[in-house]
């Protein structure tokens, strides 16, 4: 497979590998193409949370905001109080 890259991405390919973080061309694409794949994979994770938190909202399972942080703050004092 050939790929044309633009010049300011073939400028950056140049600087990856003069940094010497990088033996060749094919080093850096593999590392894009990687953390590529990594983020693709995140946001179907989160799609998949969302999805389940909004059938959740449709269900009527929450919790008011107003609790979520009272507990918050307790569990935050608590800790305070080991520490001394």
């Amino acid at each position: 497979m050939n790929i044309t890259l633009k010049p300011e991405q073939a400028e950056f390919v140049r600087a990856r590998l003069t940094s010497g973080r990088y033996r060749d061309p094919d080093d850096v694409i593999d590392k894009a193409l990687t953390l590529l794949e990594q983020q693709e994979q995140r946001l179907e994770e989160l799609r998949q949370k969302i999805a389940i938190g909004t059938e959740q909202i449709q269900n009527g399972q929450v919790t008011d905001g107003e609790t979520v942080f009272a507990n918050f703050q307790a569990k935050i004092n608590r800790f305070s109080q080991s520490d001394t």
